[in-house]
Formats: structure tokens, sequence, C-alpha cells
């Protein structure tokens, strides 16, 4: 499996990396991070049961037995958050994400292979790390930004600007979209977001412009014609998710907006606050739009101060901006 180095692994830990991989169908960043986590506290345990006197990220747990896991107890998880928070200085944070990543592993181990009877994170009681406001753009800032994409002439790059601000999509649903995927007679497009769910993405009379001024240009690049993808390298070739942040990069900066720490993902944050903000945007239809599996994850936009997806998306203020270039 991808960066997972299995050889130094016990075989219920592989287990449970293919089984959120292939059944729970958890992004490769999840995996990892819940990886990574995992086998840190799997060496915890594992130091504390043998004193193999070793520094832990040196400790081999390829022999570690299911009886060891059999025998974890709820105070081994408190003090193995202890030891992140007091020797490795993990914030609130980071000790949440390993709780997660311990709670899925442990009832993976009981519920699903039945190798613990008890799982001990069940009755964990640890405190849920305060939200952080999101980063975003203002309406003037966005304004700035989609200025500064649109003199660079590049329709490409004006148009991935405007898509991630007036449909708040993440980086890797703007990357994999196929020209095959926008309906411009419903004026939608269809993104794969995440754990491999489709859904429609509307499309609001600025996003419809700077699509046709950018696919008439690129359906005239006849070295393009095979290539399914909407937006394309230099090579003609599907264009790379650090090329997207190239772009972002260069085109926040020629705003003057480098340094505020925007990212294509504050972009997203972006175009929910711009429709909360300005729209008939209520935390359910952003909920759908956003592609968020629960509305608590939606809920962080109510700090600031719908009849349906499609209204939320005519209602972002970015909606009729369009490329000075008039065809």
């Amino acid at each position: 499996m991808k960066n997972y180095n299995t050889t130094d692994n016990p075989e219920f830990l592989n287990n449970y990396l293919m089984h959120i991989k292939l059944v729970k169908l958890l992004s490769d960043r999840t995996i990892q991070g819940y990886y990574e986590d995992i086998r840190l506290f799997l060496r915890y345990i594992y130091e504390n049961n043998h004193n193999t006197d070793k520094d832990i990220e040196e400790i081999d747990i390829s022999d570690m037995s299911e009886n060891e896991l059999r025998e974890i107890s709820v105070s081994d998880i408190y003090n193995f958050m202890f030891y992140v928070s007091d020797e490795r200085h993990n914030t609130d944070k980071a000790r949440y994400r390993k709780i997660s990543a311990l709670r899925s592993f442990f009832k993976y181990l009981d519920k699903i292979v039945h190798i613990i009877e008890t799982d001990p994170t069940k009755d964990l009681d640890v405190p849920v790390p305060k939200a952080a406001l999101p980063k975003y753009l203002s309406l003037n800032e966005s304004l700035r930004l989609l200025n500064a994409s649109d003199s660079s002439d590049s329709k490409r790059d004006y148009c991935i600007i405007t898509l991630f601000l007036n449909c708040g999509m993440r980086l890797s649903e703007l990357v994999g979209i196929n020209i095959s995927d926008i309906d411009f007679y419903e004026n939608r497009l269809k993104v794969l977001g995440k754990g491999h769910k489709e859904r429609m993405v509307y499309l609001n009379d600025a996003c419809i412009d700077a699509l046709k001024k950018y696919l008439s240009i690129r359906n005239n690049n006849q070295k393009a014609k095979a290539e399914p993808a909407l937006f394309i390298s230099n090579q003609n070739k599907r264009i790379s998710k650090r090329r997207v942040q190239q772009i972002v990069e260069n085109t926040l900066k020629a705003a003057e907006l480098d340094g505020k720490g925007i990212t294509t993902h504050k972009l997203r944050h972006t175009a929910a606050t711009l429709m909360y903000q300005y729209g008939d945007a209520d935390v359910l239809t952003l909920k759908e739009l956003l592609g968020h599996a629960s509305v608590s994850t939606t809920e962080i936009y109510t700090h600031l101060s719908s009849e349906s997806v499609r209204n939320a998306v005519e209602s972002n203020p970015l909606s009729k901006v369009k490329s000075d270039d008039e065809d």
C-alpha cells in the first residue's frame, strides 16, 4: 500500500489499513495520518511492555501479539495522551486526531474482526478542541483576486479561480473534473468528493461564462483532444494539484493578498462564507453544496453575521462577475 511500511507492521495493523482503504474508502491522506498515529501508540505500548530502551521511532512492532491488544486499557490510552502532550508537545487538535484514529482502530478490532472483547476507547472522555474560525477572503478581496486572474491573460487560470470562489469545491474535485462532467443544458457539473461520493455542483452565470471562454480556447488545441480532463497543463495532460496551488499562490501575490494564509481550501471557505453572508444559503443548503457528511462540519460558517442549492449558488455576489474579454 502507498506510503505504508507494511513489513514492519503486525498483521492486524495491515489488515486494518486495508479495511479503511477498501471498505471505508478513506483518502490516502487520512489513512496515512491514522497509520502514523496508531503506529506511534502501538510503539508506546510495546515499549511499556518490553522495555526495549530504544527511541520510540525505532521500535519494531512487527511481532506485537493480539494478546497485547487485549490487555490495553483506557488508562493506557490516557497515559499515551499525556505522553504526546508532555513529551511530544502535541496540540489539542493533534491529540484529538490521535483519539479519532484510536477509536476507529479499536472499533475495527472489536466489531469487525473480534480480536478484542472490550473497546478501551468506548468510555474515553476527551474534550473536543475548539474549532478555529476558517480563514477566508472578504468580498472586496475576492474581487481583487478575480481581477488579478483576469489580467493574467489565461482563461484557464481565471476559470479555476472563478470555480473555486463560486462553487466552493475542493482542490481534488476541481482537478478531477472531466469535460464530459459538464452539463451546460442544466448549468451544472458532476464532481467526485470525499469517499468517492458523486455530487452535482450548480453553475451560476460567472462560472458558465468562464467555462465557455476557456473551452473555446482549449477546444482549439488539437494535441489536447484525447485528454478527457477539463483543466490541462502545458503538456496537455490533466493539471496536477500542485500546479493549481501554484496558480492560486501566484494570483494571490499579483492581487497583493499573499501572506494572509489563503490556500485553495481557504477559497472553498470563502465561497461558503460569501454565500452565507450575502445569499439565501442556510446551513443545510451549504452542507449539501459543500458535500459535507455532517451538518456539524458546516456549522462553522454560522459565526458570520434557502430554497435550494441552485439558488445559493446564484446568490453568490460574484456570480455576475465576468471576464472583461467579450467574445
